[in-house]
């Protein structure tokens, strides 16, 4: 996970400064950036309308595979919009996710839940 992480900050701070010489301001290249995950995803229900082939001037003109793709690319565009906006996107991610996905979960123990156990 932290190659992952260093990669998506690599890509904030890239497109963070490419911004910046546009003379773009802080918000304005947040909104920006949380626009392009819009943008992202229309493209992901586009494949997914072409896999089902229901735009009938095109038929089936994706595959599954295009759409995988495509949820993809707005997974990473979405991590980088976290993490232009968030120092501690990483950590800010990781309470979210736990945080929402323990509405479904099951309650699982934590690792210093795990730690302390052995200790005693």
């Amino acid at each position: 996970m932290d190659n992952l992480w260093k990669t998506i900050t690599e890509l904030a701070v890239t497109f963070e400064a490419s911004d910046t010489a546009r003379a773009l301001s802080i918000e304005e290249q947040w909104t920006l950036q949380v626009l392009k995950i819009g943008e992202e995803f229309g493209e992901a229900a586009q494949a997914v309308v072409g896999v089902r082939g229901t735009n009938p001037r095109k038929g089936q003109s994706h595959s599954w595979e295009d759409v995988h793709g495509e949820v993809a690319d707005t997974a990473i565009t979405a991590l980088v919009a976290l993490a232009r906006m968030r120092p501690d996107a990483a950590d800010y991610f990781a309470q979210q996710i736990a945080t929402k996905s323990s509405r479904f979960l099951p309650q699982q123990a934590t690792f210093d839940d795990a730690v302390s156990s052995e200790a005693s």
